[in-house]
């Protein structure tokens, strides 16, 4: 248990983020996280569960140490490296894209019920790769982990890190009786960043895919060959999604 704990810390200080804050994303109070990191109190499946989702890593992983990436912001157009530890960088025109991005899919539908994190992390993950299939260049470029809940975009809690408050805001809620972390833009998107063929993919993944709860758009993330392909908690590639099935493809191929 105090192993547990120290790896509880140990994750929450590499990501940047309090006890506090830590402690809402989890919906418990701080002082439960404090005991859970000074070992005094024992972590429930349901609350490994969630530290695995907020860390991106299986629970496996998170009971027994191995490297996480790290996201790193640069100023300038880089390669994306994969050493040990995962080192991600993320140009800044890559972090601008994001934000206009996330901050468009929130004016469109982040008012629904349905639309949480987990959610979110879905309809990012099908823009993204439903643009590089259509027109094999990048729209966000995000970097997708496989873990149990479906891909995860690696760089949106230190993104929304630098925006919150200040472009858009969290709020805690519940979805029927399950808690929800649901994020609100304070602006719309800047149209001009957005080019005619990237809208047109995002509104027709939103119109496709918005209304699904968690748990649904989760499982038919667990269909897709990019996320069938990939080991767990690996990054997914996005040259599998020449791959797909008709199901999920949309692209013509002769």
């Amino acid at each position: 248990m105090v192993e547990l704990g120290q790896r509880t810390a140990e994750l929450r200080k590499r990501a940047g983020i309090s006890q506090q804050r830590l402690a809402e994303m989890m919906g418990v109070s701080r002082t439960t996280i404090t005991q859970i990191e000074n070992g005094k109190r024992k972590v429930s499946a349901d609350e490994l569960a969630r530290l695995s989702e907020i860390y991106n890593l299986s629970v496996d992983n998170l009971l027994f140490s191995k490297e996480e990436p790290e996201v790193i912001f640069t100023e300038k157009q880089e390669e994306r490296k994969m050493e040990s530890p995962i080192r991600i960088n993320v140009p800044q025109r890559n972090l601008e894209k994001f934000k206009e991005v996330l901050l468009y899919i929130l004016n469109k539908v982040g008012s629904k019920p349905n639309i949480g994190e987990t959610v979110l992390y879905k309809l990012l993950y099908f823009t993204d790769f439903d643009f590089y299939e259509k027109y094999e260049e990048q729209l966000i470029g995000a970097t997708y982990i496989k873990n149990h809940y479906g891909p995860t975009p690696v760089e949106f809690e230190k993104i929304v890190a630098e925006i919150m408050d200040k472009e858009i805001i969290k709020v805690k809620s519940k979805y029927y009786d399950y808690p929800q972390r649901k994020y609100l833009p304070l602006r719309k998107a800047d149209l001009s960043k957005l080019r005619a063929n990237e809208i047109e993919v995002i509104d027709k993944v939103l119109d496709k895919l918005s209304d699904m709860n968690a748990n649904q758009i989760s499982d038919y993330s667990h269909d897709d060959v990019p996320w069938l392909t990939t080991e767990d908690n690996e990054v997914i590639e996005y040259e599998s999604v020449f791959y797909r099935t008709p199901i999920y493809s949309v692209r013509e191929y002769e």
